[in-house]
């Protein structure tokens, strides 16, 4: 088994093109930036005074949970 090189993470993803990668196909067919206002005014997160980590994106959040329906996970 050979070690991996710095170019084996973009042949991998050029060969899941190739073959009709599903995340692909889904981010050109929905604009999930549209549902970003309605997100964070739902979300309402803090400014960030008191500290602590930044939240992670809230469309990124959504297309997890999207992704996770259709394809029966959990």
């Amino acid at each position: 088994m050979k070690q991996p090189s710095f170019f084996d993470v973009e042949e991998r993803l050029a060969r899941l093109s190739g073959l009709g990668d599903q995340l692909e196909a889904f981010s050109r067919t929905v604009d999930f930036e549209v549902f970003r206002p309605d997100l964070e005014k739902a979300l309402a997160y803090s400014d960030g005074s008191k500290g602590g980590r930044p939240p992670f994106d809230p469309v990124l959040m959504f297309k997890i949970l999207v992704i996770q329906t259709l394809n029966n996970l959990s």
